[in-house]
């Protein structure tokens, strides 16, 4: 603050809003198993844990808020009601509040992601982040499509696969990191905007046992698609779901010349 002919001058400082979408998926240590009818995997007594990636997208925004970058962290999650366990574990690493948007579609295979993106925007347009930070893929659908569609839907600026995340100090914008093929780039836009988080952006925190009692006194909104007014109808149908083809046995051998001789005899060199 600073005085100027008897006015008093005060800093208000910039407010920013950050929402985190977070999706319940099978935990990435388990086996999936295909169903009998090979139209999906059996979710049947399986661990369901929050997507990895949206565990980095939470870790960053709760990094923002400690660093004083960030003033609120929303997360959101779709699906059946045991997605609210996957909001309170971003609750209890740090997010403020949460909002679960109730659907029992399956969200691996009919809820798709153009319809997770309207469900975002829907929600975005409500809450007013200057923000979003989405894991840049899902570990059971793996499309890789929900950020890039909800940027798009909100004729929004975005940044993708970031590995570095710098405020300004304005908070007006951002500088992303990003890994392509030739190396790293850095890009910058105004906010608001759009990141997909990477692996390599930072390693998510576990949550403590007094945060997740904590978490449990969080609020979580509850609204529909209906209530959003967004269709989610599926657009793509699945087919068939396969297993990959079991690994053929390895083969060890003594030196470089072996290893040679074995790939000119299987017509490989």
């Amino acid at each position: 603050q600073r005085r100027d002919m008897g006015i008093l001058f005060v800093n208000i400082p910039v407010k920013m809003r950050v929402l985190v979408p977070v999706k319940r998926v099978i935990d990435y240590a388990v086996k999936v198993r295909v169903k009998p009818d090979k139209k999906g995997v059996d979710l049947t007594n399986v661990k369901m844990s929050m997507n990895p990636f949206c565990e980095i997208a939470v870790e960053q925004a709760v990094r923002l808020k400690e660093s004083g970058h960030a003033t609120e962290v929303i997360a959101v999650s779709i699906g059946p009601k045991t997605c609210q366990e996957t909001i309170r574990t971003a609750l209890a690493m740090g997010a403020d509040r949460g909002i679960h948007v109730y659907t029992e579609m399956r969200t691996d295979q009919e809820l798709q992601p153009l319809a997770v993106a309207k469900l975002i925007k829907a929600i975005a347009e409500k809450e007013q982040p200057e923000l979003l930070l989405v894991g840049k893929q899902a570990i059971d659908d793996d499309c890789n499509q929900t950020a890039q569609m909800i940027a798009g839907l909100m004729n929004w600026p975005q940044a993708t696969f970031a590995s570095k995340v710098t405020v300004h100090e304005d908070k007006k914008g951002v500088d992303v990191m990003r890994e392509v093929d030739g190396g790293m780039q850095t890009v910058t836009f105004k906010l608001p905007g759009v990141i997909s988080c990477d692996l390599r952006l930072n390693e998510p925190r576990y949550a403590t046992l007094p945060n997740i009692m904590k978490a449990r006194k969080k609020t979580i909104e509850q609204v529909t698609p209906e209530d959003l007014k967004v269709d989610v109808s599926p657009r793509l149908e699945v087919l068939s779901v396969e297993e990959p083809p079991a690994r053929a046995s390895g083969a060890k051998v003594g030196s470089v010349d072996e290893l040679l001789t074995q790939l000119k005899n299987a017509k490989i060199i």
